[in-house]
């Protein structure tokens, strides 16, 4: 798309902005400052748009200035966050946004932690699922042992323990949700 057919197209989103809010030329121009013929001839293509007419269009459209120029850019969706180690286990971040539910791929060592299961308590809902190696999951008086595809929801206010007693790195997909936003998954019924 040529810059001429970007700044072409920019007529008509005008028009159609204007015509949604119901707002006449007369009523947009005491808003804008831009005379009424020269809002016209913006719609119909006969004058070029200029950021000086640009800006004060878009506040008055409460629209930002790339949706009136129709060129939207689209960020980069790659989810760049460094690895973190906590308490032996190194976290792999798969979210970016702050808040709500986190997504975290998670390396347990071999045989870790040592020692007996010291169980713990904290805000919040979890869901992990095995995707290699062992886990061993205790929570409450349950201890269970899960396997690659295997997976576990549960409060995290209920005391749990999360190792690993195999003797490779164990890998998991962890997602955490805050405390009363427990995690959906829909899954379909097999067909028979």
């Amino acid at each position: 798309m040529t810059d001429d057919d970007v700044l072409a197209a920019v007529g008509p989103r005008l028009r159609e902005l204007r015509s949604k809010s119901g707002v006449t030329l007369t009523r947009l121009a005491e808003t804008t400052g831009i005379s009424v013929s020269t809002l016209s001839r913006l719609e119909s293509g006969q004058r070029r748009p200029t950021l000086e007419l640009l800006l004060p269009l878009a506040r008055a459209h409460e629209v930002p200035i790339d949706e009136l120029i129709g060129v939207r850019s689209t960020p980069d969706p790659r989810v760049v966050a460094r690895p973190f180690e906590r308490g032996g286990h190194v976290f792999q971040p798969l979210t970016r946004r702050p808040g709500g539910v986190q997504a975290y791929k998670q390396v347990i060592p071999p045989h870790w932690p040592p020692g007996e299961p010291e169980q713990k308590t904290h805000e919040g809902h979890e869901w992990l699922y095995v995707l290699s190696g062992r886990v061993r999951l205790v929570l409450g008086e349950h201890d269970l042992e899960l396997k690659p595809g295997e997976v576990a929801e549960f409060d995290t206010r209920t005391p749990h323990w999360v190792g690993n007693p195999g003797d490779a790195p164990a890998e998991i997909l962890n997602l955490y949700g805050p405390q009363g936003e427990r995690l959906h998954v829909r899954a379909r019924p097999a067909r028979g």
